[in-house]
């Protein structure tokens, strides 16, 4: 009963979150968060940095995937350091991935790919499992089982990309084609159910001409999708179906992002497939011989919902997750696409 409020809970929140971001993030003045004067350009203007709400809502959807994952793992009874260990090691190689990739893929220096990030973090986290065991067997701690860990990484990584998707509707990139150019079906669909997206800094617009224009919402899609199969997923696994959680949470998402690219307006790399596109297909016969081919599993504890909420009563994981949204947010906030200019001046009447 426990484990089943506490997928509930989380999915309300979740259904107002969405709620508002769709009805409001598309605006152009949900884009720019903050900007801080970095360069003086005249008497009383200056140079500014923007920060933008983008960066913000990664920020916060990592942490909340990384959140949900220690969560997961700690309901099981799994060792703390064991698991930040593997965090830690997966983020600090998909991080810099997501721009790389982008680079590699799509010819562009500032932009970024979850997809790319993602395939990269799926090649390694096997491995990466084996060698956190192989030290925690040095150190004579419980090892942790691969098919456990890697539900609860794979369950985190599609609530986040499903949160992430918040933060392509506030910059306006990952758009979907114009509905008027769709078919009858889908303009009868997506006729009300579209988003508009307005501001010459939106990527909709600086890139694909669209602004005014309504398009398929594939973000939105995306992100109720992919939270409603990590909520699945996670009260499949607090019920300690452990292998249906992994397969289900990486089929469900790595299908859907092959088949949203053909409703997607944005560029994705040269060719009718994309590469992304491949590294999603070529995701599912791999993970699938990792459950088969996978170390002799570990004993695991019966899932608890109520052990694993105690992480948050613990500062170690805390502290580091509050690092790890700063880090994101330094990141992928700070825009290298936007500029602008600030002035200051005083208010007179205000003036004693």
């Amino acid at each position: 009963m426990p484990e089943l409020l506490f997928i509930l809970s989380c999915s309300l929140g979740f259904a107002i979150l969405f709620t508002w971001g769709f009805r409001h993030l598309p605006g152009e003045r949900w884009q720019m968060l903050a900007v801080v004067p970095s360069r003086r350009s005249g008497r009383g203007s200056w140079q500014g940095t923007n920060f933008t709400f983008y960066g913000f809502l990664v920020a916060c959807s990592t942490t909340g995937g990384a959140l949900l994952t220690l969560i997961l793992l700690r309901s099981v009874a799994v060792g703390l350091w064991g698991a930040l260990l593997l965090l830690l090691i997966i983020l600090a190689v998909t991080l810099p991935a997501a721009k790389i990739m982008a680079r590699v893929v799509e010819k562009k220096r500032h932009t970024f790919t979850i997809g790319g990030a993602f395939f990269c973090g799926l090649v390694m986290a096997p491995w990466v499992v084996m060698a956190v065991n192989w030290w925690l067997r040095a150190r004579g701690v419980p090892q942790i089982d691969m098919i456990v860990l890697l539900a609860a990484l794979a369950i985190g990584y599609t609530l986040g990309e499903g949160l992430g998707r918040l933060a392509c509707v506030s910059f306006g990139c990952c758009y979907g084609k114009p509905v008027k150019d769709c078919g009858r079906l889908s303009r009868l669909l997506f006729g009300r159910l579209s988003f508009v997206f307005t501001g010459p800094t939106k990527k909709a617009v600086y890139e694909g001409a669209l602004e005014g224009e309504r398009l398929v919402p594939v973000q939105a899609m995306t992100s109720i999708l992919y939270t409603a199969t990590a909520m699945i997923c996670a009260y499949l696994f607090l019920t300690s179906h452990f292998v249906a959680a992994l397969l289900i949470s990486l089929v469900v998402s790595q299908v859907w992002r092959f088949f949203s690219e053909t409703l997607r307006a944005d560029f994705r790399g040269l060719g009718k497939v994309s590469a992304y596109q491949k590294m999603s297909l070529a995701a599912l016969p791999y993970i699938a011989a990792v459950a088969f081919f996978a170390p002799q599993p570990v004993q695991a504890a019966q899932p608890s919902i109520l052990q694993g909420l105690t992480i948050f009563t613990q500062p170690v994981p805390m502290i580091s997750l509050q690092l790890l949204w700063f880090i994101i947010f330094l990141v992928f906030g700070r825009s290298t696409v936007t500029a602008s200019t600030v002035s200051f001046h005083l208010v007179r009447e205000h003036v004693p």
